[in-house]
């Protein structure tokens, strides 16, 4: 691994500090404000869920068309474009002074940061890796636990001591400072194996590249897209309710701050384990697996506990997410070949974006209507598991096709 990294570590640094940054558009990094913009402009749960999820439905049907450039703009030139354009959006959501200013910056951050960072560092990172491509992608997306683990910390010693707007300020004088200059080195120069092509196109057999509007015509898509959505769905509302969960249970409210450090200890742990399954079986036998983790967070929510239930639910999360953050990354490659990458990956990020939408809005619009959300993960535990079991069938289908 070590040597891998040293060989490679231009394009793993810059994958990673886009993923990094993609907090910035992250759910967990936006609603730990949710508060004093509920305080400044009058809002209820329901509405500033409701706000939020359409500024996110926004977002996601941008994304195909957005998405695209990453196959005709080179990802460098990419980056130059979307970084500040996301720091641009930090400040705006900081010093909003309206609610349609409110709203455009989710837009922006939500678009630009959750969308556009993870799209460009996963499709590059699936374009320039083949042979190692699980290896790869697992050390890129270890940029999510990095923020994860450190941003919302940060952020929260930020505004306690100085004020929320601050550490929106903060934020994007970091993406500027350190994200752009160092994703902007990283990615002029496109991979290009040095003594491992022979290697590489022995071990990887060559996949038939998908056009677009043929992957939108294959079935087992979407099925696979019942995988996809999960986590996004389910992790947005748990991240967006953190402050709603903790009153509910009697937790302090310090405490899921502290809880994210665990989840993103876990995912780092499966999903450098996962990179080593993937390329040693590929992506499609790990497929059945991932959501079985988190069909146990859900029901674990959906009962009260003590606060150690908080950190058990994180640890599911963290293997569920471990897991997925990999497996993505090197799925869509490795069915539906690398011409197109950018275009398809769009389509699975969108629906992911369309998913952390629809979360909030859908469970913050229940609970003002008296459904409690732990009542309601317990029908999300039973989604997961009927999804693994259409999983397993996807992904047998796709063993006899390749």
């Amino acid at each position: 691994m070590l040597a891998f990294i040293k060989r490679n570590f231009r394009w793993i640094a810059g994958g990673f500090m886009l993923t990094y940054f993609s907090s910035l558009g992250q759910t967990y990094f936006i609603s730990a404000s949710v508060s004093e913009w509920q305080a400044a402009f009058g809002l209820s749960h329901g509405e500033f869920g409701r706000l939020y999820m359409f500024a996110t439905l926004a977002s996601a049907l941008c994304l195909p068309f957005v998405g695209r450039l990453v196959d005709v703009v080179q990802a460098h030139r990419t980056v130059a474009l979307v970084a500040p354009v996301l720091a641009g959006a930090s400040l705006l959501a900081g010093y909003a002074s309206s609610v349609p200013m409110l709203v455009a910056a989710v837009f922006m951050l939500r678009l630009f940061g959750q969308g556009m960072m993870t799209h460009i560092a996963l499709t590059t990172t699936g374009r320039w890796f083949v042979a190692e491509r699980g290896r790869a992608v697992s050390l890129v997306v270890l940029g999510h636990q990095g923020g994860e683990a450190t941003i919302p910390l940060a952020f929260a010693a930020l505004t306690i001591a100085y004020g929320y707007r601050v550490g929106w300020v903060a934020a994007a004088v970091a993406l500027l400072v350190v994200g752009l200059p160092v994703a902007y080195w990283a990615y002029r120069k496109p991979r290009v194996p040095h003594g491992q092509v022979s290697t590489e196109k022995k071990s990887s057999p060559e996949v038939r590249s998908w056009t677009r509007r043929e992957v939108l015509r294959d079935p087992i898509f979407w099925i696979l897209l019942t995988g996809v959505l999960a986590p996004a769905f389910i992790g947005t509302t748990i991240f967006y309710h953190q402050n709603y969960l903790t009153a509910l249970h009697d937790w302090p409210p310090q405490l899921f701050a502290t809880s994210l450090l665990v989840m993103a200890l876990t995912t780092v742990g499966f999903a450098l384990l996962t990179g080593a399954a993937i390329d040693r079986f590929g992506a499609t036998l790990v497929l059945p697996y991932f959501l079985l983790p988190l069909a146990s967070a859900c029901f674990a929510l959906a009962y009260s506990g003590p606060e150690i239930t908080l950190f058990i639910v994180m640890v599911l999360l963290g293997v569920s997410y471990g897991i997925s953050s990999t497996l993505f990354g090197s799925l869509w490659p490795e069915i539906y070949g690398l011409a197109n990458l950018g275009a398809v990956r769009s389509i699975t990020v969108s629906a992911a974006v369309l998913a952390t939408a629809i979360g909030p809005g859908l469970t913050g619009t229940l609970i003002d209507r008296g459904m409690s959300l732990p009542a309601q993960m317990m029908f999300f535990g039973f989604y997961c598991l009927l999804a693994a079991g259409a999983l397993t069938i996807a992904s047998i289908s796709l063993l006899r096709r390749s």
